[in-house]
């Protein structure tokens, strides 16, 4: 049996982001479904985001490769800054701010609409942790970003698990997870691909 061959503009996707998101999502049965999913999910994790949040930061504190990421001033962060690696402990201000920033990252992909704005943020979380594009003083390796969200989806599916959900809708919600984060892993990676 034949199927059609869809032709696509290799050029467009590296050049045209909702091209890119739209290819992307075709081709991964990224649904609408999937997205009610997410959205249905969301008064259900809500409880959980902090949970969550202390663990992705307990799990970047775990290593110096990651530690160090957050001792350089963030965008946006006014207030003092640790000197060192040593001095910067998980209840230090400027990691109450990126925490904030996390937890509203998490309640954005469960609350916010599926449109051209949430993937321009999507592709704004990928852009603003690679050199040249975010702050010139964070320079997150690839590696550790690629690490980072191998945790989160480990830990997004252990968390939907724990809800104790019927099995179709616990399998519902890892698949439309799953996808979602492959996504937002596109959104990241494509910007350490671009020497632009």
């Amino acid at each position: 049996m034949s199927s059609v061959l869809k032709m696509i503009d290799e050029a467009q996707l590296e050049a045209d982001l909702g091209y890119r998101f739209e290819y992307l999502t075709e081709f991964m049965g990224f649904s609408a479904e999937d997205i009610d999913t997410i959205h249905g999910a969301a008064e259900a994790l809500a409880p959980l985001v902090p949970s969550l949040v202390d663990a992705v930061y307990v799990k970047l504190f775990s290593y110096d490769a990651t530690k160090r990421h957050f001792v350089p001033r963030q965008s946006g962060y006014e207030g003092t800054i640790p000197e060192n690696l040593q001095e910067l402990e998980l209840d230090h201000e400027q990691i109450q701010f990126r925490k904030q920033h996390l937890t509203n990252y998490l309640v954005k992909l469960v609350t916010a609409p599926y449109d051209a704005s949430l993937v321009a943020y999507l592709d704004l979380v990928g852009k603003i942790h690679t050199p040249g594009k975010g702050s010139p003083n964070i320079n997150v390796p690839l590696v550790q970003m690629n690490a980072l969200m191998g945790f989160v989806a480990d830990a997004f599916n252990a968390t939907i698990f724990s809800l104790g959900l019927p099995s179709d809708h616990t399998e519902e919600a890892i698949r439309a997870f799953s996808k979602l984060l492959w996504l937002q892993n596109d959104l990241i990676n494509r910007h350490y691909c671009q020497t632009v």
